[in-house]
């Protein structure tokens, strides 16, 4: 009789530690907001200008169920000892764009194309010949500091920092299938489009480079 009882207070013990758990990581747990790294980046002229801006499009996703809620979004472009942030973040679709200003990221996760534009006050950041290192970051609700998303390293050749100091040319990184890396490429825009999607159908490829950049 006695091991009746050991054993019935045995399971609603477990029990209730299975229940407890569950509650936690269900509706307590704050969990961690991730990004997928993106198939395709792009760095060059904003459609309605000149100025430089970082493009890329990845899934954002939360690993708890409760989500969180980033506040804002920014990346930091670097190459050796020069950085630059880029602060003005917009997302969307093509005929939805807006200003960033504040996003749920749940467990199904987000998918959004991502604009990243320089701060209007003068700063400027020249595509040179180099070693990159573009991190994103992402300011959750809550939380004083940047949250490291992702760290993307790519090359800059001489040829190609030649063809970006003509008007209107920018750089597309697209994701390797069989290795890991992007392939980079050179393109010119013939005329201003409103935003990338247009850039993109409006640019006349000058180069391509088959090399995989390190990722």
């Amino acid at each position: 009789m006695e091991t009746d009882k050991v054993i019935s207070l045995f399971f609603s013990f477990l029990s209730l530690i299975i229940s407890s758990t569950t509650a936690w990581l269900t509706l307590f747990r704050k969990g961690k907001i991730k990004m997928t790294a993106p198939s395709l980046f792009f760095l060059g002229p904003d459609g309605s200008n000149d100025d430089l801006k970082v493009y890329l499009k990845s899934l954002l996703y939360c690993t708890s169920n409760k989500g969180r809620l980033i506040e804002n979004m920014y990346v930091k472009l670097q190459r050796g000892e020069t950085s630059q942030n880029f602060n003005i973040w917009v997302h969307g679709e093509k005929d939805n764009l807006s200003r960033g200003s504040g996003l749920f990221v749940g467990q199904n996760g987000v998918v959004l194309n991502h604009h990243f534009l320089l701060p209007k006050d003068g700063s400027r950041f020249y595509l040179l010949a180099g070693n990159y290192k573009l991190n994103v970051y992402a300011m959750i609700v809550g939380e004083n500091k940047g949250y490291l998303l992702e760290t993307i390293k790519f090359e800059i050749s001489k040829t190609q920092e030649n063809n970006l100091k003509e008007k209107g040319v920018g750089i597309f990184f697209d994701r390797g299938v069989d290795t890991i890396g992007y392939v980079s490429y050179v393109e010119m825009r013939k005329e201003k489009p409103d935003d990338l999607f247009e850039s993109m159908l409006a640019f006349e490829r000058v180069k391509r480079s088959d090399n995989p950049l390190g990722a």
